[in-house]
């Protein structure tokens, strides 16, 4: 009987986000394909040192030890590597005792077209070609920031979101864009009972929740929030999409356009993903962030 990965939450990762492949990608920059290979055999019972979503990847896989009855995480790595230079990887992840199993190396391609096949809810990874590639397909994906901040002092799982543009469609903050704050907040509280549309991270957030609800009041080892520049008067549309999808949030921060980095940092976050740049680079600063190449902002 084929192997499902029905009721799971799956995450594609690449190997550069897994791992620190900095000095391998050099010599693939500077000497070519052929010297990169070389060098990657050379070395491949070398262990690589975690890369940027390495804490994430640890944390989401320790779950499963939490969950009752199967499995209910399963991290698949999708690599631009060749099966040869991959083997590298195989042997860190056996290192590091992550319990991955599954990998697609594409040799050079674009590995993203094998988010479907796996069933991934999110995609992650250094290459914003590949990450806007699985945007366009419809996939949650994000483009990991260089970070040396992660973590590690809290066994729960945090991960924030912001609203527009990632969990939401950006139909709202294209009127923002064109016509600025006050037609944006009139649009909002007009249209404050008309649930927002989804943006690309929405499956990936309603795969987080069943993922909750599968834990007693309490024992939940997930933790999320909202992290959004929207105030008042136009949280309540927010609130009001969020009731009619049934997607539970445990915190939602309505800044009001204040800089979200410090409250990223006091939620804790293991990962947090925006589509504006500015907001990631200076929530990079503090933890782990995912730029989401989608929207206007990304026009």
């Amino acid at each position: 009987m084929p192997v499902s990965f029905k009721d799971k939450l799956v995450i594609a990762i690449s190997s550069r986000a897994l791992f620190n492949l900095d000095e391998g990608h050099a010599i693939f920059e500077n000497e070519g394909l052929e010297a990169y290979r070389e060098y990657q055999i050379a070395n491949e019972e070398k262990i690589l040192q975690p890369g940027d979503a390495f804490p994430l990847v640890k944390k989401l896989l320790a779950i499963n030890e939490l969950a009752p009855g199967e499995p209910k995480v399963e991290v698949i790595l999708l690599s631009r590597n060749s099966s040869d230079t991959g083997l590298r990887i195989f042997n860190s992840i056996e290192h590091w005792e992550l319990p991955i199993t599954r990998a697609a190396f594409s040799s050079g391609r674009s590995p993203y077209s094998y988010v479907a096949p796996f069933g991934a809810q999110l995609f992650l990874s250094t290459n914003a070609e590949d990450v806007r590639n699985a945007l366009d397909a419809g996939f949650a994906a994000a483009t990991i920031l260089p970070s040396n901040k992660s973590n590690t002092d809290n066994a729960e799982l945090r991960i924030a979101f912001d609203g527009d543009a990632v969990l939401f469609s950006d139909e709202s903050e294209k009127i923002y864009q064109d016509d600025g704050l006050e037609a944006f907040a009139k649009n909002e509280k007009k249209a404050a009972h008309k649930p927002l549309s989804g943006g690309p991270f929405k499956d990936f957030l309603q795969a987080l929740h069943n993922l909750q609800s599968e834990f007693a009041e309490g024992e939940c080892p997930i933790r999320t929030a909202l992290v959004t520049a929207r105030s008042a008067p136009a949280h309540e549309r927010v609130i009001r999409t969020l009731r009619a999808w049934d997607i539970r949030l445990d915190e939602c921060l309505f800044l009001g356009g204040m800089d979200k980095a410090e409250f990223l940092r006091s939620f804790g976050a293991d990962v947090f993903f925006d589509d504006q740049e500015g907001h990631c680079k200076s929530a990079s600063k503090h933890v782990a962030t995912g730029h989401v190449l989608h929207g206007v902002a990304n026009d």
